[in-house]
């Protein structure tokens, strides 16, 4: 692992009535960013199905955080599941964190 690699998250309240809601309550996303570049490298989501995950990790794996209005709109073009707004506001929450280490450093 390089040293400029972290990890960022976001937590967001899912809908009511959900499956995912069921089980968590709450969306967490998880991402392995590229300090100096903002490159996701790796992302991982609490959606119940792995088809959900995979397809979430295949949407934010190679964009860069510093683009985040292009991975909100990739987002809401292209996964119409029930805990959309609650993923795009986690990924938003853990973009907050990655400009707030960067604003650290």
């Amino acid at each position: 692992m390089k040293t400029s690699e972290i990890f960022v998250s976001g937590y967001a309240r899912l809908p009511q009535g959900i499956t995912a809601e069921e089980m968590y309550t709450v969306m967490v996303v998880g991402m392995i960013v590229d300090r100096d570049t903002g490159l996701i490298l790796d992302a991982e989501c609490s959606l119940v199905t792995d088809l959900a995950k995979k397809f979430i990790k295949e949407l934010l794996v190679g964009k860069s955080l510093d683009h985040i209005t292009e991975i909100e709109e990739a987002l809401t073009q292209r996964y119409f599941g029930s805990a959309r707004k609650a993923l795009i506001s986690a990924i938003k929450i853990a973009y907050e964190k990655y400009r707030q280490v960067l604003s650290e450093s």
